[in-house]
């Protein structure tokens, strides 16, 4: 039997020295097969889980791993066997393989740790923040291609205090200071919804009328982009592209610990939550 383990990427260094290697692969076993159909899937799902039509579910697998605990790759017998629990929690088929319904759960926890997603589905657009509640980016922290300087000072504090630990962590992070930059962050409601009806894509995936950058909370994050796409371009090959990146994976593992959680389909967007217990400023 030939065995696969698998380190903590993105763990902090004292969490990595602490934390037992995973078995992740086996060449026997309950999962293999299980592990060989997500291998195909992982880049052959057909299916829209937020509305347009996509190919493959790796632009998510690092939201995923971390859901599950796990550092297995998502075509090891590993992951399967920890998809398998997840699914048998939540009352689903115990395949140990990804489908739609699977990531519905998924899509579902993650949409609710988002107060604004909680608030809109109540039927309610949140006000934006008091100007005084309101501080501006500094020039280091502002991507290039900026689109708003605003953010609550509650949110640039604990940004900061998350960046200076992904640069003290992560070396190709200190290296590249635009990664981690910001380029979106509070947008007055009034210009963004002058902007998004411009545009004539208002409600879609990407412009919102309610938009969770009116409550000066939301940060969009630059963690690398595909050449010849945008900062925030939606395009599968875009999103993937960024979800295999150090940034991200790196926000995947970490940025809970500073109050932040993500959206899915965007990698780049974060929403911060409050300082989660302990959290330290």
């Amino acid at each position: 039997m030939g065995l696969g383990v698998a380190v903590a990427v993105g763990a902090s260094p004292a969490s990595a020295r602490t934390s037992q290697a995973e078995v992740c692969d086996a060449d026997a076993g309950p999962y293999v097969a299980a592990a060989q159909a997500n291998g195909i899937n992982l880049y052959a799902l057909e299916w829209a889980p937020f509305g347009p039509a996509e190919m493959g579910w790796e632009t998510y697998a690092p939201l995923i791993q971390k859901e599950l605990g796990t550092h297995c790759d998502p075509s090891s017998p590993g992951f399967a066997e920890k998809l398998a629990v997840f699914q048998t929690l939540h009352n689903l088929p115990a395949t140990g393989q990804m489908d739609a319904g699977t990531f519905t759960v998924f899509r579902g926890l993650w949409q609710e740790r988002r107060p604004f997603i909680l608030a809109r589905i109540r039927g309610e657009c949140p006000s934006p923040p008091p100007i005084a509640e309101l501080a501006y980016l500094t020039a280091g922290e502002e991507h290039a291609e900026r689109m708003t300087r605003m953010a609550r000072r509650d949110v640039l504090e604990a940004y900061r205090a998350m960046v200076a630990t992904a640069r003290a962590e992560v070396p190709e992070l200190a290296q590249q200071p635009e990664l981690l930059q910001i380029f979106s962050s509070f947008r007055e409601p009034e210009a963004d919804a002058a902007r998004c009806a411009r545009d004539g894509n208002c409600d879609g995936v990407r412009r919102a009328a309610c938009s969770a950058h009116r409550t000066g909370t939301a940060l969009d994050i630059y963690v690398g982009h595909l050449l010849g796409y945008g900062v925030d371009s939606t395009h599968t090959h875009n999103r993937r592209y960024m979800s295999q990146t150090a940034a991200y994976r790196w926000m995947v593992r970490n940025a809970e610990r500073f109050g932040f959680v993500p959206y899915a389909f965007e990698p780049w967007h974060w929403e911060w939550v409050g300082p989660p217990q302990g959290y330290a400023q």
